[in-house]
This record gives structure tokens, C-alpha cells and sequence, in this order.
């Protein structure tokens, strides 16, 4: 048998354990729901830039603190700017997430001719961006190569893919609210090619612009 002093022991071990992993436990919570976040590309929808089965982390501190229930902020630090690569609530179901371009903030004037976007009147480059389909479709059937102009409302961002011939975006269902936004994509920090089983060494830790 055990002595008294043994199971009080024991049951000390046992309570330090229990705690140690309650205080881990909230810590990732916290740390989860206000400072990073990881996420894992399922599209390529921001390829050349993000691939399939790239991970990612997010920094959701750099637009301020916001409730994590209902994306009001509580202590604002930024928003996002154009070029900005986000990830946010997909507006017609918040329940999945999305990554995309900002190409539009508030007040900004979009338009896309012929595949080429304009922003208040300039065109609107982004380096990154490609179109891999020479073909050419006009805004009355789609809204991909011909669309707007739009004026971006008050608290909404536009969005695009860099894939953008390939891209379910902004210029189909149109704004994303800055409540929806959770944060900024800013470093690779695993990819797996399913492909070909094999890991893409090359993109491990590469920041994101």
C-alpha cells in the first residue's frame, strides 16, 4: 500500500501535469485566435505565387484585435492595403475560408478591360499575376476578363486571384467585408507536392508579398 504522503504526491504530479497542459491549451487558443494562424492552400487559384498544397501562416495581429465570435475589432492597428495577400470568410459561406489579392479598399474605383484591371483610372499591376487562357470573354456573359467599374463600399475590399483566369473572386461575387478578414498571409512554412509525393524544399520559409 501506499503511503499518505505518496498518493499526496502523486495527486500533486497529477494536478501540475493538468495544469501545465490547461495553461498550453489556452495559450494556442490565444495565440491561435489573435497572433498567427496556419492554413493550407486547397486551389490554385494564387498560382504562380501559392501552390497547392502550400502551408502557410497567417498574422492576425497586424489588423488590430478583433472578436473572434464576430470580427468586430476591438483594437484597431491597420487594414489591409492593396497587394495585401489576405485570408478571410468567403462571403456567401463563412464557415470556409479564402485567400486572395486585395486589389480594391474603400473608395477605390475597379474595372477590368480585357483582361488588363484598372484602379481609379490606372492600370493596376501586380507582378505576381498571370493569365494562362488567351481567350477572351466578353462581361455579358462573364464577369472574368471584361467587368465594372465598381466603386468598392465604406468597411469592404475587392479581391483577385493571381491566377486570374483561374479565380472564383471579387469579380463574381463581389466585396469582402473587413470583419471577414483574418489576417495577412506572410510566410511559407511547409509544401507538399501530392503529385509527385515530394516535398518542395525551395519555397520552405519564403516570405509572401
Amino acid at each position: 500500500m501506499h503511503s499518505p504522503e505518496t498518493n499526496l504526491k502523486q495527486k500533486s504530479t497529477l494536478r501540475e501535469y493538468i495544469e501545465a497542459i490547461v495553461v498550453a491549451l489556452i495559450l494556442a487558443l490565444f495565440i491561435r485566435s489573435f497572433v498567427v494562424q496556419a492554413f493550407k492552400i486547397p486551389s490554385g487559384s494564387m498560382e504562380p505565387t501559392l501552390l497547392i498544397g502550400d502551408h502557410l501562416l497567417v498574422n492576425k495581429f497586424i489588423y488590430g484585435i478583433k472578436n473572434p465570435l464576430t470580427g468586430t475589432t476591438w483594437i484597431p492597428i491597420s487594414t489591409p492595403h492593396r497587394r495585401d495577400i489576405i485570408v478571410f470568410k468567403f462571403p456567401l459561406n463563412p464557415s470556409e475560408d479564402f485567400i486572395k489579392r486585395v486589389v480594391g479598399v474603400a473608395g477605390d474605383r475597379i474595372k477590368v478591360v480585357n483582361k488588363e484591371v484598372f484602379v481609379n483610372g490606372k492600370p493596376f499591376k501586380v507582378k505576381e499575376a498571370v493569365h494562362l487562357d488567351p481567350n477572351i470573354i466578353p462581361g455579358s456573359i462573364q464577369p472574368r476578363d471584361n467587368f465594372g467599374p465598381v466603386t468598392v463600399p465604406k468597411n469592404s475590399l475587392f479581391v483577385m486571384g493571381d491566377n486570374r483566369d483561374n479565380s472564383y473572386d471579387s469579380r463574381f461575387w463581389k466585396f469582402v467585408k473587413l470583419k471577414s478578414v483574418k489576417g495577412k498571409a506572410f510566410i511559407l512554412y511547409w509544401s507538399w507536392a501530392k503529385e509527385n509525393f515530394s516535398v518542395r524544399w525551395n519555397r520552405i520559409f519564403q516570405l509572401l508579398h
